[in-house]
């Protein structure tokens, strides 16, 4: 695509509310509620449907915090018995208002959760689900035992409904709209901020870090939705049954939540529905199977198993994924007008300012002394051998290592002891050497991410407006019109530029571009060298990290050379190449 497409002006596109956008959606849901208000169901199957309806409600916080934000929970059976036992003690013990018990338990598993998520999600992966299964147990240990208030194992009985809903049926057709209306927040919330931000941190924590999210913090958030939603699902439960006892709410219930979500597909409520009503319907299927010994529990795992071994993100995973690459061929792509990069100037002419840096790993002295200056709206190289430093440096300037000494200034402000996200906001960029893109969205979603930088002047308010951003910024780099495919359709190079995209739609400072020539063949590399052009043409200032010694010499002005962790050469280009210093470093002496 040549650079005159992007002079494309874009037309002002409003956006339908989101609620005429999902009529169909809100249609369907009402004919679902009249119907479980409506049709008469004997109580067996109408037991059958509260606990799918509230299991599905549970279900939905798995798919939030494992399916959007990539953190295994396995004590979701847990939240949902502080949900059951908060109504359940309320309404039965305390006679209080069914209404004021139910936010009672949403409030206590908020805070369950947010407390757990916050001692816990510095861990991960399978220390992660050893401290949830812990959780698991101990909540389950207490419910037996503190006889004095949960009643042990004898549960809770005569819990009440609320007044509007005592009735079986009319309490199946509010649970049916809970299960809607909750089934709508957690579908559309992968397209707020939260959402984009949950996704970031489960496809690439550390790009996620650096493109201005807040990692831990989205870690808490997912975890505290997670719970609250489980909560909500039992307080439901509880006032479904009349009835709880703390062999409802062991670790293997949390298992089967876990089963239900990851069969029906993890990253999508309807998903969680289709799971959830699989795993509690199929043993009503095979019912008639349970008089041969072991045939139905054969049956019923054999199922289970088929359909996870071939459909490893889900029943609804598999259809959403061919549906996301037929959108992709089929939808087109928004309107963008030309990118416009109007990078903050209130440090006077030295934009990046590095004192003393040292960074050691041990004994090893990866970073020693270094200092550098970069001017604004200069385009300045940091090279050296395999080996000298050059990545860790980038990699402290960034904050994904801890300085061990030396000082850092970005724009007149001391970064250096900034979280990775609180320098993106400060006016950071970053590619990486090894492409850190965020594999299961489109192009689109991913430099939506990077436009998403807090204190980003360049972009409006509302999601037209970060679109709108995002696409200019894939215009630029000549990617416009494939905005809407996905990640593993793009080649390596394409990816690099989609990168370099993603960190331009945050309108940064300074932008760090570690090795982006790596893995690119000669032509790749003459329309980076022109896109580089296009770039410190509109005054940006960019540190550059590369081996391309031709690269380097046409696009930069000032070089800085390191060797062993050292500065050994910093100057215009032609001179520190010619400094018999850095010869010696790349050839060796003489």
């Amino acid at each position: 695509m040549s650079a005159s497409d992007n002079m494309i002006p874009a037309p002002a596109v409003r956006s339908k509310p989101l609620i005429i956008r999902h009529l169909p959606y809100f249609i369907g849901a009402a004919v679902l509620v009249a119907l479980a208000a409506g049709m008469q169901f004997d109580g067996y199957i109408l037991n059958i449907l509260l606990q799918a309806t509230t299991f599905s409600i549970a279900v939905f916080g798995l798919s939030v915090v494992l399916g959007l934000c990539g953190q295994i929970n396995l004590a979701q059976a847990a939240f949902f018995g502080f949900g059951a036992y908060a109504v359940g003690l309320g309404t039965a013990d305390l006679h209080l208002n069914f209404w004021l018990c139910l936010v009672g338990a949403c409030a206590i598993t908020l805070v369950a959760g947010a407390f757990l998520g916050m001692s816990t999600l510095r861990l991960g992966g399978h220390y992660l689900a050893m401290v949830t299964i812990s959780f698991q147990q101990i909540v389950t240990l207490v419910m037996i035992n503190a006889v004095g208030v949960t009643h042990g194992p004898d549960g809770v009985a005569n819990i009440r409904r609320p007044e509007l809903f005592q009735s079986s049926q009319s309490y199946l057709a509010f649970c049916v709209a809970m299960l809607a209306i909750v089934g709508y927040l957690v579908w559309h919330l992968p397209d707020t901020k939260l959402g984009r931000a949950m996704r970031a941190v489960r496809d690439n924590e550390l790009a996620a870090g650096v493109n201005g999210i807040d990692v831990f913090r989205t870690k808490v958030y997912a975890f505290a939705v997670c719970a609250v939603l489980g909560g909500l699902a039992g307080g439901l439960f509880a006032g479904g049954f009349a009835y709880v006892s703390p062999d409802q709410f062991s670790f293997a219930e949390s298992i089967q939540f876990l089963t239900m979500s990851l069969l029906g597909g993890v990253a999508s409520p309807i998903g969680s529905v289709i799971g959830t009503g699989l795993l509690i319907l199929i043993p009503e299927w095979l019912r008639f199977l349970k008089s041969v010994p072991g045939l139905y529990l054969a049956i019923y795992g054999l199922s289970v198993i088929l359909i996870i071994r071939f459909m490893p993100d889900g029943i609804w995973g598999f259809v959403s994924d061919a549906f996301t690459r037929w959108r992709a061929h089929t939808k087109a792509p928004p309107v963008a007008g030309a990118l416009q990069l109007r990078p903050a100037t209130t440090g006077g002419d030295i934009v990046l300012e590095v004192t003393g840096l040292s960074k050691h790993f041990g004994g090893l002295k990866a970073v020693d002394g270094v200092d550098i200056a970069v001017k604004r709206g200069s385009v300045h190289a940091l090279i050296g051998p395999n080996g000298s430093g050059k990545t860790t440096t980038l990699n402290v300037l960034s904050g994904l290592y801890k300085a061990t000494s030396g000082k850092i200034v970005l724009d007149g402000t001391d970064i250096t002891n900034m979280a990775p996200h609180q320098r993106t906001a400060a006016g950071l960029g970053r590619t990486f050497q090894n492409i850190r893109l965020f594999r299961s969205m489109t192009a689109l979603e991913n430099v939506e991410i990077g436009a998403e930088r807090p204190g980003n002047t360049m972009i409006g308010k509302g999601d037209d407006a970060l679109t709108e951003r995002a696409m200019e910024a894939l215009t630029f780099v000549g990617l416009g019109s494939r905005a809407n495919e996905l990640i593993s359709s793009f080649s390596y190079g394409h990816q690099r530029l989609i990168e370099i995209a993603r960190a331009l739609a945050s309108n940064p400072t300074l932008l760090l571009l570690d090795e982006p020539a790596a893995g690119l063949n000669s032509t790749e590399k003459l329309e980076l060298h022109e896109l580089l052009k296009r770039i410190a043409a509109q005054g940006l200032t960019i540190l550059i990290i590369d081996h391309d010694m031709t690269l380097v010499s046409e696009a930069a002005q000032h070089i800085t050379v390191l060797n062993f962790g050292r500065r050994i050469a910093d100057g215009e280009s032609m001179a520190v190449l010619r400094h018999p210093d850095v010869v010696s470093a790349y050839l060796g002496s003489e």
